[in-house]
Order: C-alpha cells, then sequence, then structure tokens
C-alpha cells in the first residue's frame, strides 16, 4: 500500500534572499500565546495559500512510502506536489475514520497542556481545561514523525557536510534518579538503559487502583530528558534522537511555523532536482550560525507561551476566588512538596516553612523520597487536597499560591471552604447592563 504525507510548499513563495525569506530567519518560529499567535510568515501564507484546505488546488511536497501491511517501509519517493485536498477533518472527525496503529518504537512521554475558554466580550478567561488528546493525534503524529525521519536520511545522503538536522542528547544517568526512586516507592521498577527500555518500563507500568499513576510517571520522565536542538551535520558527529529512538532525525513537516523546515525544504529539493542550490546553502559555517539562532528563537517562543498560560491563569483565578481541587505530589522538597492539578494541569508549590506561622518539625529523606510534616509523610504520587488563589500583594508580581487543606496539619493546613471574590458579581451587572442599552 502507499502512505503519504503531504506539506505545504512554503519554498516555493519564500525564496531565498528576500526580504520575506530574511525576515523569516530573524523570527525562526511561530509563538504561539493565549488566543493569539505571532506569525513567522505574512497571514496570506499561514493561512490561505500555504494553508492545504479543502476541493482546493495547493502547491505541495510530498514523502510518499510503499508499505507492507505491517507498516514496514519498501521505499520512498519524495516529490513537489500539487494536493486537492477531499476534506478537512478535526482529529475527533478522524477518529470516526479511521483506527490508530503505532507504526515505530518512539518514547511517549507526557505534559500536561492547558486550554483556555475566553469571554466573547471580555476576553477574560472563563474555564481552563487540559487539552484532550485522541488517537488520531497519535496516529498523524506517528507518520509525521517518519517523514522527518525519511527526509533527514535524504538530505543527510546528499549533503553530509550541510544538512540541517535536530537532535537529543541521551541524558546522564543520574537525571533519572527522581523518576526511578518515584517508581519503586509504588512497587514498580523503571529501566533507564536505553529509549526503548524506558518506554517498555513505562507502558508496563500500569496500577488497577491507581490509573493516573501512568500518566504521572510519563510528566516525571518528562523533567528527566534533555533540551532538543538543531545542528548542521557537518559541525558535529551525534545525530542520534533519543526520544524517538532514531539515529538521525529533522524538521520538515511544518515550514509554515518553523524556519528550519524551509531550509530542510529547500536542501530536499536540491537533493530530488526540483530547485537549484544557493551559496548560504552549501556552507556549514552559516548553517551552524543559522541553527544557533533557531535555537534561541525556540527557547524564548516557549518561555513567552509559559508566560502567557501563567498570565491567564492568574486571570482565571483572580475570577474564581479561593478554589479547592484534589492534586497529585510530583516532587518532594526538603520544606515543600510540588503538586500537579489534574483538572487544570496547573502545577505548583505549597510550602511548609512561611513567615508568618510557627516553624514545622520537617524531616526529609532522599531515599524514598519523603517529607514528614508533624509526623505526617508526604511521599511522591500521594494525593491531597490544595486550595488555589492569587495572591496580589504585590501588583508588579502577582503569583498563584496553594495551601495544603487535607491531610490536615494542625497550623499549616487551611480551611476547605472556597472564598468566592466580589467581582463574581459581575456577570449580573453586565445582564443590567445590557438590558438599558436594549432599551
Amino acid at each position: 500500500m502507499a502512505v503519504g504525507v503531504h506539506i505545504a510548499d512554503v519554498s516555493h513563495f519564500i525564496r531565498p534572499g528576500n526580504a520575506l525569506d530574511q525576515e523569516s530567519a530573524k523570527r525562526g518560529t511561530t509563538v504561539y500565546l493565549c488566543e493569539k499567535r505571532i506569525d513567522m510568515v505574512p497571514e496570506l501564507l499561514s493561512s490561505n495559500l500555504c494553508s492545504l484546505r479543502s476541493n482546493v488546488d495547493r502547491l505541495a511536497f510530498s514523502c510518499i512510502w510503499e508499505m507492507t501491511p505491517t507498516a514496514d517501509i519498501l521505499k520512498t519517493r519524495f516529490a513537489k506536489s500539487i494536493i486537492n485536498s477531499k476534506a478537512s477533518l478535526t482529529y475527533a472527525e478522524a477518529q470516526m475514520k479511521i483506527d490508530s496503529t503505532n507504526i515505530k518504537r518512539a518514547l511517549t512521554l507526557s505534559s500536561p497542556e492547558v486550554r483556555f475558554h475566553m469571554d466573547s466580550e471580555t476576553h477574560d478567561p472563563i474555564d481552563l481545561q487540559t487539552k484532550e488528546l485522541k488517537e488520531t493525534n497519535s496516529m498523524v503524529e506517528e507518520f509525521m514523525l517518519l517523514a522527518n525521519i525519511s527526509v533527514a536520511q535524504k538530505i543527510y545522503e546528499e549533503f553530509s557536510e550541510h544538512a540541517l538536522l535536530r537532535k537529543h542528547p541521551a541524558p546522564p544517568p543520574s537525571n533519572y534518579d527522581i523518576l526511578v526512586k518515584a517508581a519503586k516507592s509504588k512497587g514498580l521498577e523503571v529501566k533507564t538503559d536505553s529509549a526503548k527500555a524506558l518506554a517498555d518500563s513505562l507502558d508496563s507500568a500500569e496500577s488497577p487502583s491507581f490509573p493516573y499513576l501512568n500518566t504521572l510517571l510519563r510528566i516525571l520522565a518528562t523533567r528527566c530528558m534533555m533540551q532538543a536542538v538543531y545542528f548542521c551535520s557537518g559541525m558535529d558527529n551525534d545525530f542520534h534522537h533519543y526520544g524517538l529512538a532514531s539515529p538521525i532525525y529533522t524538521h520538515f513537516t511544518s515550514p509554515i511555523r518553523r524556519y528550519a523546515d524551509i531550509i530542510v525544504h529547500r536542501l530536499l529539493a536540491v537533493a530530488i532536482g526540483a530547485d537549484c542550490t544557493y551559496p548560504d546553502l552549501t556552507d556549514k559555517h552559516k548553517l551552524a550560525e543559522l541553527c544557533n539562532n533557531l535555537n534561541y528563537r525556540h527557547k524564548m517562543a516557549q518561555y513567552a507561551q509559559r508566560a502567557s498560560v501563567a498570565f491567564h491563569t492568574q486571570l482565571f483565578f483572580k475570577n474564581k476566588g479561593v478554589v479547592n481541587e484534589e492534586a497529585y505530589i510530583l516532587f518532594v522538597r526538603k520544606n515543600a512538596i510540588v503538586v500537579l492539578i489534574p483538572k487544570y494541569g496547573l502545577e505548583g508549590t505549597v510550602f511548609f516553612e512561611e513567615k508568618d506561622k510557627p516553624k514545622p518539625s520537617l524531616l526529609y529523606n532522599d531515599e524514598i523520597p519523603s517529607l514528614a510534616v508533624e509526623g505526617i509523610t508526604f511521599c511522591t504520587f500521594d494525593k491531597v487536597k490544595v486550595n488555589i488563589m492569587l495572591d496580589a500583594s504585590n501588583v508588579q508580581h502577582q503569583k498563584i499560591r496553594m495551601a495544603l487543606v487535607e491531610p490536615k496539619i494542625t497550623g499549616h493546613s487551611v480551611p476547605g471552604k472556597a472564598i468566592q471574590p466580589s467581582s463574581n458579581n459581575e456577570p449580573e451587572k453586565k445582564k443590567k447592563k445590557k438590558k438599558k442599552l436594549g432599551e
């Protein structure tokens, strides 16, 4: 059978050295904020000409495989193409049409991804929840990863000194200490000899009485990882991508939002005789300099996204008042516990040593790991109840605060009753105002 991944041909419109190319290279990536994005390329390209809309001809770059029914690759070919998509499907719609099939052995990790629902009038966040991932997400991701690997192999064959690749270094063994100890505390063994060993361990780390345990372990595993980076093949000799268990990898599938993919498209086009090369494309020093900027821009985009989520989270809880929620302990510190609230995908720290409170009796054990507070022991993955509130005592540095509700510790736990803010009357005021305007 034949399977194809078809990516918008952005490099057809963004030619080397023109003003659009220079600006895209500087930006490096699209920045995603809550309710807004800062595009790397103009909207005419990102939302129209380079968007594979249904029933419209669009230029594309295709990666096509001949596969066996068990997803073994028999042949790979690449081609510039014209795509006329028959349907634009959401993941939910696609889920009803196809079943997910894993075609490789990548390491599946987890990280809470939150989504805000905004008030259409005020643009304030009115609901916050974790993003639901369907099986079709995984299936599409698997084919995208395979396309990236196939393209990486091709451009390296043609440009051994000038291929733009992406590597993910293996973490030092000590990085896994917290994960191994946390799993052991629940009677589970996590092997970290290789990415495959880790993936197998995580897949088998199930607890019928604690279904969320596997997700927590994957979140911890994510924290153990190193940062993936772009590099020039002629300036490095370690190509391995640890997280994907692949000896070589690159980015090809998102040229609308990543400049690295545009360079990869140009290299691939030259490799198949669909375009001509140019001096900067085969200058490994300039490519290495470009990779440094792309890595920096990618990191800054991540920081901006996190800051945007943090800001909107503050707005959300400002309007909610004090909220009590169930949480799980992710990390145990010497004087605090770091918890994750699944309902919101929110992480925070509960401190047991504070200025205005008597100092409690604390006993920290690094081996389990655990923290005993006034005789009550907290271990990784224990369930607790916390309250969440916005601390606005410093207007310039507002932050989300968490305090322990359960288990109760005299002098350190807070009452479980939620306190609603006075601003909760705002919707009623709005209704009255609208009625007056309507009259």
